[in-house]
């Protein structure tokens, strides 16, 4: 059997496997071990056992994934979350579905200090489903906005989903962070144009709040320098170099750390749920990164990514129509897989057709996260849908697919935007260079 049909066979084992309930790094693992040694030997696949985990979890550009989990986890438990959203709500509540855009406001807000999705719309959504609730909003458009905006998570930096892009395919992390400023902005802002066209169409859906005055919206904006002190400091410090993104992630880090403290919400207990929670979520997320790392190896000793990337490349067709295949695959397997996951085990396959096709590298990171954000907001599985299925006191999970499906399709336009104008994502690290 040619290492060439190995590498397919274990690729298709891979898939069914993930059917069967295993951790998918440990399935990932075993594939590539026993593909590894079909392909050589025993002895090398052993070998790479002895060697990857060691390199894999020694290195120190992998720190910045705990750090800036810890961060958020600090600035969750220092109220960050409730005094964003209160201060949106404070400035949008009295539109139609005025207390919806300030969710998404929120979630945008609190991304830029936490980096996960599934985290945003767990903790935007025990703030804002309660208020939506009393104010009577269509239980489809509140659920849908918050998995929606919890989605953000994953785009605006700090992302876990960039430094792990950053790491498998050798990309600057710091870059990332800043290509995918721009892009976040801009689903924020279609999520709320989704958000004011459904609440025009029906206005039942979204009711209005309270009128402030000028002076009570600024009031509101009090405790919420924080939040912009914590990503200026962080994403600016990368951007004019005076941190690493590994650095980045520790002063920010400690930076929330002061400000719990200081609000007097951090207490030993708070401190210790923190730590316990990022030692859980970087457990399971070096795993699926190891798992990844040694799939990747046995992909190329298979020779599967080069023979695709030569088939492909060597076809007359658009290279954007390749793209398209590639980003449809991806809203596929959203539907099935876990974003992270399906991130990793599709790079070593796609990354060096695109990289063949002529792509920008940073710019394909966005898009795949963008896909992966989707993924996140697609049945069956959509992690987020199942976070606030979890959280919503009963909303049925039909409902909640039901609100989505506006929030997916201002996910698949900003996908088109940044695919026409693809400066969107890239004039800031261009600046960076």
């Amino acid at each position: 059997m040619t290492p060439l049909a190995v590498g397919l066979i274990g690729s298709g084992v891979l898939f069914l496997a993930l059917f069967s309930g295993m951790p998918i790094g440990i399935v990932m693992g075993l594939v590539a071990f026993a593909g590894f040694a079909f392909i050589k030997d025993w002895g090398g696949a052993l070998g790479l056992l002895q060697v990857v985990p060691y390199e894999t979890f020694a290195s120190y550009d992998l720190s910045v994934i705990p750090l800036f989990i810890l961060m958020g986890e600090f600035a969750f438990r220092a109220g960050l979350s409730q005094d964003l959203y209160s201060a949106v709500q404070c400035w949008l509540g009295r539109l139609r579905g005025g207390l919806a855009m300030a969710t998404i406001g929120g979630c945008a807000g609190f991304a830029a200090v936490c980096g996960s999705s599934v985290a945003t719309a767990a903790t935007m959504g025990t703030v804002a489903l309660p208020e939506m609730r009393k104010r009577g909003y269509d239980p489809a458009l509140a659920t849908g906005c918050v998995a929606a905006g919890g989605t953000l998570g994953i785009l605006i930096p700090p992302s876990i989903g960039f430094i792990v892009y950053g790491v498998i395919t050798q990309q600057s992390i710091g870059k990332l962070f800043l290509a995918g400023f721009l892009p976040g902005i801009l689903m924020a802002g279609l999520f709320i144009a989704t958000i004011y066209i459904l609440c025009r169409m029906n206005p039942l859906a979204g009711p209005p709040g309270d009128v402030r005055s000028f002076k009570e919206k600024l009031y509101a904006l009090r405790n919420t320098w924080m939040v912009v002190v914590l990503f200026v400091f962080v994403i600016g410090g990368i951007y004019v170099g005076v941190f690493t993104p590994t650095e980045a992630a520790g002063v920010g880090a400690f930076a929330s750390f002061v400000f719990g403290v200081a609000r007097r919400r951090l207490d030993w207990e708070a401190v210790k749920a923190s730590v316990v929670s990022t030692g859980k979520a970087t457990g399971m997320i070096f795993l699926i990164l190891l798992g990844a790392i040694l799939f990747s190896y046995f992909l190329s000793v298979s020779g599967l990514p080069s023979q695709v990337a030569n088939t492909i490349g060597g076809l007359s067709i658009n290279r954007y129509i390749v793209l398209a295949i590639i980003v449809v695959i991806y809203l596929i397997l959203g539907c099935v897989m876990d974003a992270l996951a399906m991130i990793l085990i599709t790079l070593p396959i796609f990354f060096p057709l695109i990289e063949q096709l002529g792509f920008d590298l940073i710019w394909f990171g966005i898009i795949v996260t963008l896909t992966a954000e989707a993924g996140l907001i697609s049945p069956p599985v959509g992690m987020n849908v199942f976070v606030i299925q979890g959280i919503s006191n009963g909303v049925p999970m039909y409902t909640i697919f039901r609100g989505i499906v506006p929030f997916f399709a201002a996910l698949l336009i900003g996908l088109v935007l940044l695919t026409v104008f693809p400066q969107i994502a890239l004039f800031l690290p261009n600046l960076m260079s």
